[in-house]
């Protein structure tokens, strides 16, 4: 059975139900698999491409989203996948797809979105690259560079976004990710190429909800960073048509903000304050669609308040954590210095067979911050749905 509350009576009454968020309407998890399978130690481009389903790389675990959606509640799942095994570098980036692949992937997001109810962000994980992503995230040639003979052109990533919105304008709750983590390219190009893709996506009938990244890997630390090249600089720039865009943003707790590290030492309401008043002042919404932590004292606590200051700050809107996934085995998804402790997947066990992540983090710190209400049914918005408690 659903209880159903309209989003204004949830806000005023938010204060008084403990655990409660008035602002987050999407929760859950990045689910990490799709883009595994092409790391090269010498960095020979090609390794791992194609790539063998089920083998060298996988979107989900049927299972592990199953206990997510039924059991952990959550409506939200980001799903991984690379441009070069969905449209073959032999062809180039745009409209020509592998349906081989593309038919695996829609099995996934159908999953996840039909079969189980809850959201799906698509999220191309390429970092603005393109051609070569055998030492992601810094190979491949940056989209859109025309300096670089070799490099896919704005217009093409235009053609690709097309594309693939008019094979999912249909499912209202699939969110369209525009590009995971950009960085170390002209701003100006990357607005560039992030509004080709929102032209096309519109142009193909599509009014799903899209997030779009900033630069400097989408840091909300940095945000306001760099000059002229920050993002607070750019991305309101980028125009909507829909009016249903909203800001992907990742923010990670270690001391150098990659998420390779087991300490936690960055607190994210500090470093997080100019991005928040920025997304206020141009009256814009955000995901935090990677963030997460190692299981000590210091990094729950600090995940714990992250949380809470999401719910308590209107611009967020949804947050997925890093990350999940069928193949990550004892391996950590972040924060590791090389220790494996596992990952989000349920059923994660560490390196030496203690209970990995999602005992050790999700379950006793994000598990307890998953709304009680969140949007279960209508279409994804920048202005969230009806709040419903899952049966």
């Amino acid at each position: 059975m659903k209880f159903t509350t309209s989003s204004a009576a949830v806000t005023a009454a938010a204060a008084l139900l403990p655990g409660a968020s008035a602002t987050i309407y999407y929760a859950g998890v990045a689910q990490s698999g799709g883009e595994f399978g092409v790391w090269s130690a010498d960095a020979t481009p090609g390794t791992g491409l194609p790539g063998t389903f089920g083998v060298e790389y996988q979107f989900i675990d049927e299972a592990g989203v199953d206990t997510m959606v039924d059991q952990n509640k959550v409506n939200l799942h980001r799903v991984a996948f690379l441009l070069e095994r969905m449209c073959p570098p032999a062809d180039g980036l745009g409209a020509k797809f592998n349906e081989t692949h593309f038919d695996f992937f829609k099995q996934s997001i159908d999953y996840i979105t039909t079969t189980k109810g809850a959201y799906a962000i698509l999220d191309p994980h390429n970092y603005m690259r393109y051609n070569d992503p055998s030492s992601q995230p810094y190979s491949g040639s940056i989209i859109g560079n025309s300096s670089d003979p070799t490099a896919a052109t704005t217009a093409q990533f235009g053609e690709f976004w097309g594309e693939l919105a008019a094979r999912f304008a249909d499912n209202e709750k699939v969110i369209f990710g525009l590009m995971n983590e950009p960085h170390d390219m002209p701003s100006s190009l990357l607005l560039d190429n992030l509004q080709a893709a929102v032209d096309a996506i519109r142009a193909a009938g599509a009014n799903n909800l899209i997030i779009a990244p900033g630069n400097s890997w989408t840091g909300g630390h940095a945000w306001t960073q760099g000059g002229d090249e920050a993002s607070s600089k750019w991305l309101h720039k980028l125009v909507d048509p829909a009016n249903n865009t909203a800001i992907d943003i990742h923010e990670y707790l270690d001391q150098d903000f990659s998420g390779s590290h087991t300490a936690c030492t960055q607190d994210a309401a500090t470093n997080l304050a100019d991005v928040t008043a920025w997304l206020k002042e141009h009256n814009l919404k955000a995901f935090i669609t990677e963030f997460g932590g190692s299981n000590t004292t210091e990094c729950l606590d600090m995940l714990d308040s992250m949380v809470d200051y999401m719910a308590d700050n209107e611009e967020y809107i949804g947050w997925t954590a890093w990350a999940a996934g069928p193949f990550w085995g004892p391996n950590s998804p972040c924060c590791t210095d090389s220790n494996q402790y596992g990952s989000l997947e349920p059923g994660s066990t560490a390196g030496d067979g203690t209970p990995g992540l999602y005992d050790t983090v999700w379950l006793p710190v994000l598990q307890k911050k998953v709304p009680a209400q969140l949007q279960w049914d209508g279409p994804a918005s920048v202005e969230g749905g009806e709040l419903t408690e899952k049966a």
